[in-house]
């Protein structure tokens, strides 16, 4: 049996026990900050969250003609 497995079944468990511990890491570290920092962090996530949206809508705006498609879909039929 070998002990490096590749398969995407388990690079998703690493990364779901990975994101668990990080998760787990910034509640115990967010127990010991102070109102305003916490104010702080909350700040600077909600600018991550808006960027990752950007991106996302940055990526869809880059397909070739899905805007045309996606306001031609939108308009009434003409039956």
């Amino acid at each position: 049996m070998s002990t490096t497995d590749n398969s995407p079944i388990s690079d998703g468990a690493a990364e779901l026990a990975a994101g668990t511990e990080l998760q787990s890491n910034v509640r115990d570290l967010l127990m010991q900050l102070p109102p305003e920092r916490l104010q702080a962090l909350a700040d600077f996530a909600a600018y991550l969250a808006s960027a990752e949206g950007e991106t996302a809508a940055q990526e869809l705006m880059a397909i070739p003609g899905l805007l045309e498609r996606v306001k031609r879909n939108q308009e009434p039929s003409n039956e």
